[in-house]
């Protein structure tokens, strides 16, 4: 597998055990496949980064794969509301959040990589949309693919730690780039606005709650 970290630095060798614990799958080294979409996060200040280049074997390494049939959503917005600074400003996201962690989490901490949906402003503002019952279920999973912002791949690990070798670092151009990634995040907004979804027969968080869906819930398939 050829994986990028987009950063301010160049990083060598990534280090097990250090960083921020409150990214959207906890403590860990965050990758993507995409080489431009590496380049957009290394944008974040205003100096530019660079996109680090690696090989990683998956050989042997357990590897949980969000996007596969046997999860969904809900499993995502488990693991990312147990992670991410979340305030909730209403009785309702109190209560939704509560009862997607009771009744939706999944072993995550002790794999070696997960790959998921990335976080990124807009994707995290849909999912507090869905905890207030602004928004549908499906409006929700719908959401989720707007603007092409990919899936992620984290190493968890010290076993994927070992594994990761350093190719080179690629410089991002900081005015080239950081249009590219407002521009993304833009499109994922200006799309969920336009998506002709009708959220009268759609299913809300409270609905959720009320009927006791679980994560073996049918309804979720």
């Amino acid at each position: 597998m050829r994986l990028y970290h987009g950063s301010e630095h160049i990083v060598r060798q990534p280090k097990y055990g250090i960083g921020n614990r409150n990214n959207d799958y906890g403590l860990g080294f965050y990758c993507t496949e995409d080489k431009c979409l590496a380049m957009e996060w290394a944008t974040n200040s205003d100096k530019g980064g660079y996109a680090n280049e690696y090989d990683f074997s998956t050989e042997g390494m357990s590897i949980l794969d969000l996007s596969i049939p046997e999860y969904n959503i809900l499993n995502w917005l488990a693991i990312l509301l147990e992670n991410r600074t979340f305030e909730c400003s209403t009785h309702i996201a109190e209560e939704s959040k509560a009862y997607i962690l009771d009744n939706f989490m999944i072993p995550y901490k002790e794999v070696d990589i997960i790959k998921g949906y990335r976080a990124d402003d807009s994707y995290f503002t849909f999912a507090k949309m869905f905890l207030n019952n602004s928004i549908t279920l499906d409006q929700l999973s719908r959401a989720m693919r707007l603007g092409n912002l990919g899936e992620q791949v984290v190493l968890k690990s010290e076993r994927a730690f070992s594994r990761i070798k350093f190719v080179e670092a690629l410089q991002a151009d900081y005015l080239k780039y950081s249009i590219k990634r407002k521009n993304r995040d833009q499109l994922a907004r200006e799309e969920f606005v336009q998506m002709k979804i009708s959220a009268l027969n759609g299913i809300f968080v409270t609905d959720i709650i009320r009927e006791r869906w679980s994560k073996d819930d049918e309804r979720l398939q």
